[in-house]
């Protein structure tokens, strides 16, 4: 990547990190936020800035800055090993059913363990994690285990927890309930705290590390099955491997902040484009380009309106057509390979 482009997205990075943080239903200005920054030196106090902006600042912002960083990353390096398994330019994390299964775990909560501590975060995180295992298990049934079969059972999971939220919405209270799942999976960061950072932080952080260290295995992968074995790599132990790791990842950005769609779709070919198909450049990069493009997608939903959009629906604003582009350009190698550099 050259260097000025480098510069670039440090800069838009920076830019996007500080609009975050200042914008908002509670606006902070320049001198609150330089006293704020100057306050993380030793021996200089706060005390200048008003008691209410910092607390807007260090219980809200801070955590949905850090939350959506997070969340952003995760879906943006699943989405770069998810393109590589099933060598599919358009396979997005939730193509194994984690997004349907942790809506279905979501929505058990919120009509049945509202009273769990992290009872909806907790269980939408185990029913995403039990959808793809219960898809892992029903390839592996299979006489085929080629990842063609994975997807199709992906697509099978999908549907029967996609039903199963079906079932819960019908039964659930229209005035309560019924509201609270619609907003759920339609993704939001309105309920970002601090405790939510420290469970997803710490999955997104380490899943990226292992994914990056063990990533020119998936340069290998991307080649078919038989080319990949005949180089020594194990292609369905590594495959379970890079799945179980972007499993976690996504399940635990799922589980904190809801569906958020296109993010793993349409990142990991931005970051394609701007490094080439490396994957030991390229899930960094994908990771660094995806927390700030969900950083300001989540600074555009909470300040252009007065109520809060959820944020799949500006996701998705810019994601449909990003498809239309990538199935228009299909045969460009610029646009949708997804080989080994």
């Amino acid at each position: 990547m050259k260097k000025s482009l480098i510069i670039f997205c440090l800069f838009a990075f920076g830019l996007a990190l500080v609009m975050s943080l200042a914008l908002g239903r509670y606006p902070i200005g320049p001198a609150d936020l330089l006293g704020l920054a100057g306050s993380l030196l030793p021996g200089i106090a706060a005390d200048a800035v008003p008691v209410e902006v910092r607390m807007v600042f260090w219980n809200i912002r801070v955590p949905r800055i850090l939350l959506g960083i997070a969340v952003g990353s995760g879906l943006s390096i699943a989405g770069v090993v998810f393109q590589a398994l099933f060598r599919n330019p358009l396979a997005a994390p939730d193509i194994l059913g984690v997004t349907a299964g942790s809506g279905f775990g979501a929505a058990l909560a919120i009509m049945f363990f509202t009273r769990m501590a992290l009872g909806v975060q907790g269980l939408a995180f185990l029913f995403g994690v039990v959808a793809v295992s219960i898809a892992y298990f029903l390839a592996n049934r299979s006489w085929d285990r080629s990842a063609s079969v994975l997807v199709i059972s992906g697509i099978v999971v999908s549907a029967v927890f996609q039903a199963c939220v079906s079932i819960l919405m019908y039964l659930a209270d229209p005035y309560d309930q019924l509201a609270k799942i619609v907003f759920w999976i339609m993704g939001s960061f309105h309920a970002a705290s601090w405790a939510k950072v420290q469970v997803t932080l710490p999955v997104v952080v380490v899943g990226s590390l292992l994914l990056t260290v063990f990533g020119w295995r998936l340069n290998v992968m991307t080649h078919n099955e038989e080319e990949a074995l005949s180089l020594g790599v194990d292609v369905f132990r590594w495959r379970l491997f890079y799945l179980g790791i972007s499993t976690l990842v996504v399940a635990s950005s799922v589980a904190a902040v809801g569906n958020i769609s296109w993010i793993g779709l349409i990142v990991p070919h931005i970051a394609r484009y701007l490094v080439g198909t490396e994957h030991r450049r390229l899930i960094p990069v994908a990771a660094f380009i995806g927390g700030g493009f969900l950083l300001i997608m989540d600074t555009v939903a909470r300040t252009v309106s007065v109520s809060e959009i959820p944020i799949s629906i500006i996701t998705s604003i810019l994601g449909a057509p990003f498809l239309g582009y990538l199935v228009i350009h299909r045969g460009r190698k610029g646009a949708l390979g997804v080989g080994a550099g």
